[in-house]
């Protein structure tokens, strides 16, 4: 199971590490990689300041931008059969389906 967690307004991706007993915290959004590892909640909260501070830190020293740009462009590969079905119910609500994608992908998102 994951779940995400606010650190200081970055998200962060968290799941459980069967193989060390751990939480695993990876920050997503950033433009490079800071993930972060504790056996309690409270320990992870902290964990990931400490790893973020880092991050950002080395984002300042090198005048780097740390969250990740999107386009806003997203190329879709589906199955004929569920763009033929995407495509029926976008004309059914009077939507493109690029309107229809994106209604559906704002709804599922966190």
């Amino acid at each position: 199971m994951k779940n995400v967690m606010e650190i200081n307004g970055y998200k962060a991706l968290i799941a459980f590490d069967p193989e060390t007993n751990l939480f695993r915290g990876e920050f997503i959004d950033l433009n490079g990689g800071a993930d972060f590892y504790a056996a309690d909640v409270q320990s992870l909260h902290r964990e990931g300041e400490v790893s973020l501070k880092v991050f950002l830190d080395m984002c300042r020293e090198d005048n780097v931008e740390p969250r990740k740009n999107y386009s806003g462009k997203l190329m879709v590969r589906l199955p004929v059969e569920l763009h033929q079905r995407a495509a029926i119910s976008a004309a059914s609500k009077g939507k493109s389906l690029n309107a229809w994608l994106a209604d559906v992908v704002a709804q599922a998102s966190v």
